[in-house]
């Protein structure tokens, strides 16, 4: 039983050690130290340029989504046989919190499955 933990913790070993191998042979080959790769692999993640500000659902397979791309929105329906592009290049209202420029994540807003008729 003992030779099956043994066993075990070599192949454990190897594949720490092809991973730390893979890291150092990318890091070489991309013409970095190795110093800075590890720094990057615990940097903070850049912000994201693209969210979902509003969704929604038109009827049971199409939705309408307003995504945010810097300060830029565009409004798209999806779900039917082609997405499509409804709107695009709209201004960013102003007053209007941006994940991008807080840092934090807006919360989608998911209507209810029945569309709203007037």
């Amino acid at each position: 039983m003992l030779d099956v933990f043994v066993y075990l913790a070599v192949v454990m070993a190897l594949a720490v050690f092809m991973i730390v191998g893979a890291f150092l042979l990318r890091t070489f080959l991309a013409g970095g130290s190795p110093k800075e790769a590890v720094g990057r692999l615990f940097a903070p993640k850049p912000n994201p340029r693209v969210h979902v500000v509003e969704q929604y659902n038109v009827d049971n397979r199409r939705r309408l989504v307003l995504i945010r791309r810097d300060d830029v929105e565009h409004l798209i329906m999806t779900g039917g046989p082609v997405d499509v592009v409804i709107e695009t290049g709209i201004a960013a209202r102003v007053g209007t919190p941006q994940a991008s420029l807080e840092g934090e994540e807006t919360a989608a807003t998911f209507p209810s499955r029945v569309p709203v008729r007037p």
